[in-house]
């Protein structure tokens, strides 16, 4: 009897030490994956981020682009407000200056046909 149980126990153990074995494999194995798992998040991570920054940028330049544009454009619509300005006082001297040919035309042709 005491044989048996002996034999008993050794087998227990032994089958103990596999499983303990079998646990401390199945440990390692999930402390590498999750050691492959963070290098992977960490890498996406810095992807993400680095074309968050190059996103950014680009944003920026375009933006400082279309400022240089719309600067550009006050300007010109700045300078042809002056233009018609121009052109408006020099129809005001036209008109006023036909006006005067006019009425000296008018002289004229009073006195002629007298």
């Amino acid at each position: 009897q005491l044989h048996l149980t002996m034999s008993e126990k050794n087998e227990l153990t032994k089958s103990l030490e596999m499983v303990q074995k079998e646990l401390q494999e199945k440990e390692s194995e999930m402390k590498r994956e999750i050691s492959e798992n963070k290098d992977r998040l960490l890498q996406a991570a810095k992807e993400h981020h680095d074309a968050l920054t190059e996103a950014n940028r680009k944003n920026e330049v375009e933006i400082e682009a279309c400022q240089d544009k719309m600067n550009l454009l006050e300007r010109f619509i700045s300078s042809q407000k002056l233009e018609i300005e121009h052109l408006k006082s020099n129809k005001e001297e036209l008109s006023n200056s036909l006006k005067e040919a006019n009425q000296t035309l008018g002289e004229l042709l009073k006195a002629k046909v007298r």
